[in-house]
């Protein structure tokens, strides 16, 4: 689990220093636009809830986050009609990955993605391919120099099934539906948050070797350079100093 939680940390970067934060907002906007078309109440509608959460959490602009509602909800009619998509393939290693997409383009982002993964030397493969290996769990990240697994205490006693960490950052799973409710608890117990999202945590992990973690890493940042896709999920494990020595090359 150490690899994991390295790659955990390692994203958390990324997405904290991006500079094309207008690239992110563009994710997150499309997220809330989707979600509100179940409707606009962020109380009644939990996928909104945690769209507009992760939008808060990356400092979007209020308005920004209103506007995205009302185009969801059919206040804006000229708002794009966006569909969710997920792809599944194979990366460098026989590694799985899981790609979520969310586009007014289909032909567009399934092109591509299927670009992607064959410059990578990977394969976009048929629907079903490689989503049995993975499980939606709730992620919740918290500073690792800040607080230590005893701090996580109020998240463990409202339902948390496992905490972990790699000295650099905590991380918390839970079950989908438990997510806004352990976050609750740690704010209520005053622990920062880094993030909270649900994920599709792989249930077996396959061991890479540098040269083939170097080449997935390549294929997982163009994948979230792409602004269609939002989120990428993969099944490898590497140990920790092998990721940091790879992601900072």
């Amino acid at each position: 689990m150490a690899g994991h939680s390295k790659w955990a940390s390692i994203k958390h970067k990324k997405k904290a220093t991006d500079a094309k934060r207008g690239a992110l907002f563009t994710k997150l906007t499309r997220a809330i636009t989707v979600a509100a078309r179940e409707g606009g109440d962020v109380e009644g509608n939990p996928s909104l809830a945690l769209a507009v959460q992760k939008a808060k959490d990356a400092s979007m602009p209020k308005d920004n986050i209103e506007r995205a509602i009302a185009k969801g909800t059919g206040a804006d009619q000229d708002a794009a009609a966006f569909e969710t998509i997920v792809y599944e393939g194979y990366g460098p290693g026989g590694v799985a990955v899981l790609v979520e997409a969310l586009t007014d383009n289909r032909n567009r982002t399934s092109s591509d993605v299927r670009h992607l993964f064959t410059k990578s030397g990977g394969s976009l493969g048929e629907p079903g391919s490689v989503a049995w290996i993975f499980e939606k769990k709730g992620e919740i990240l918290v500073d690792g120099s800040r607080y230590d697994e005893d701090d996580l205490m109020p998240a463990i006693e409202a339902g948390a099934e496992d905490v972990t960490g790699d000295g650099e950052m905590l991380e918390i799973v839970t079950g989908p539906a438990d997510l806004a409710a352990i976050r609750t608890a740690l704010e209520g117990a005053e622990v920062e948050i880094q993030s909270a999202e649900l994920a599709m945590r792989p249930t077996n992990r396959v061991e890479v070797d540098e040269a083939h973690l170097a080449s997935l890493m390549k294929l997982i940042d163009a994948l979230d350079d792409n602004d269609d896709v939002q989120a990428v999920h993969a099944n490898f494990d590497a140990p920790a100093e092998l990721l940091e020595r790879v992601a900072g090359s």
